[in-house]
């Protein structure tokens, strides 16, 4: 059992609420800013080891037709987008926030394809996990328009 389902569900509660510094949420902030990072490094570099590392044992991606569920499941199924000497894909954070309990955080940025063109955004979830690194939790991509063609 861990400590934090040990806690009386009031004690938990309380806990929750602690609110974060200021100074202190810009340098999570920080913090979350250099995983997204490193975590798109790890796609230009062809690296699949290095992105699973940034997985929650939980992750949910939200993958085109079907969600992949665990660090297992979601490392599989991104396995294909590693195999060529080109990354697919790249993304950059344009936005991040971290909750004022310094636990959980929301990253989104552009998605663009192996030639430059914005194809989507990407949402993230990140959940600062017990060993002090932040993870993955959530993720999903939305299709941009393609509002040239119009």
């Amino acid at each position: 059992m861990s400590p934090m389902s040990a806690q009386h569900p009031a004690q938990h509660q309380a806990e929750s609420k602690a609110q974060v510094q200021p100074q202190n949420l810009a340098l999570l902030q920080q913090q979350v800013r250099s995983a997204e990072t490193a975590f798109a490094a790890s796609m230009a570099q062809r690296d699949h080891a290095a992105f699973n590392q940034f997985l929650s044992e939980e992750a949910v991606f939200f993958s085109e037709d079907k969600v992949l569920r665990g660090k297992s499941q979601v490392a599989e199924g991104w396995r294909p987008y590693f195999l060529k000497s080109q990354a697919p894909f790249s993304w950059a954070a344009d936005q991040i926030e971290v909750l004022a309990s310094g636990t959980l955080a929301h990253s989104s940025g552009p998605v663009y394809n192996a030639k430059g063109k914005l194809i989507a955004r990407f949402s993230s979830i990140w959940r600062l996990e017990a060993e002090g690194s932040w993870r993955i939790i959530f993720d999903k991509g939305n299709e941009v328009c393609d509002c040239s063609d119009k």
